[in-house]
């Protein structure tokens, strides 16, 4: 198991230099640069100054040395458009709050998900099963800008009951976390749903009924475990989802989450914050896949991991 923990740290050290390496090539590659309109109206020696600053007046590869070279000493540079603002500091201020929302939708989504996908399975074809479908056919094709509009518009324009934006009390996270809860629902329900349905066609499980198990002792038993394998898989998408999946919400009620920041870093061509937070993310990911890896050996015994594996 250490000697497998290893090497995948080593291939994730080589994913998110690649990662890093593609993402910095494609910041310059976009035209003009975020100095650009900052610095228009500023005299000429005061825009060198500015450029020097921040290393926009070497060449391309120079560029990438010093910050790859920062990079190593665990610097992701500061903020261009937030002069004087760390990025490793806006990631650990915001990084909390994008988790707050998005971990009580994941939460939620994922008990939801998993009991809406067992009704349907034990009721195919009948009336719990339609419902569920409906459900997951629903939160998988309404986008998650349509639902949070439609929700602002009847609970804070109609019924006045929650504020259509803001931070920093429980009823903001009210009509946020439903929309980011929606998704989890649906791709949780059809997922367990066809897992279980699966399941319950292999041969150990009419041995299992063939000696005398109660349908309550076949799903507790043997069909949940099984089951919930396709589940696993798939929970390092959503984790990171959280984060990447919240900016459209993050925007469309101001939460001063990661995502918020992200989105404006891109539009104003802000090379330091876009860079450090692509890299948390991608790191966030391929320690979440680690994590799953790990995981499928306590849920599963049958799968272990060996030399030859």
């Amino acid at each position: 198991m250490a000697k497998y923990i290893l090497k995948r740290v080593a291939y994730m050290l080589l994913t998110l230099f690649l990662a890093a390496t593609v993402t910095f090539f494609m910041m310059r590659s976009i035209p003009g640069d975020p100095l650009a309109s900052m610095a228009r109206k500023l005299p000429d020696q005061t825009k060198a100054n500015f450029y020097a600053k921040y290393g926009l007046d070497k060449p391309l590869f120079e560029q990438y040395t010093i910050y790859m070279k920062g990079l190593i000493r665990g610097d992701l540079g500061e903020s261009i458009v937030y002069p004087g603002r760390p990025v490793a500091q806006t990631i650990l201020e915001t990084s909390p709050i994008s988790g707050l929302t998005g971990g009580i939708a994941l939460t939620i989504g994922l008990v939801l998900g998993i009991g809406l996908g067992i009704i349907s399975a034990l009721y195919k074809n009948k009336l719990p099963d339609y419902i569920v479908t409906f459900i997951a056919i629903l939160g998988i094709t309404i986008p998650v800008f349509v639902m949070a509009s439609l929700l602002q518009y009847l609970f804070s324009v109609k019924l006045g009951w929650l504020p259509t934006s803001g931070w920093g009390e429980p009823k903001h996270l009210v009509i946020p976390v439903i929309c980011l809860t929606f998704g989890t629902i649906a791709t949780y329900a059809r997922y367990i749903k066809s897992s279980m349905l699966d399941v319950l066609n292999q041969d150990y499980i009419m041995t299992a009924r063939a000696k005398g198990l109660s349908e309550s002792q076949i799903i507790s038993r043997h069909v949940m475990r099984n089951s919930l394998l396709p589940a696993i898989t798939i929970l390092a998408g959503r984790i990171v989802g959280i984060f990447t999946g919240a900016f459209v919400i993050e925007k469309m009620f101001s939460i001063p989450g990661i995502g918020f920041y992200y989105i404006s870093s891109i539009n104003s061509n802000d090379y330091s914050m876009t860079m450090g937070t692509t890299i948390f993310y991608a790191a966030l990911f391929i320690v979440m896949q680690l994590v799953v890896d790990l995981v499928y050996t306590l849920v599963d015994p049958r799968i272990r991991l060996s030399d030859n594996k």
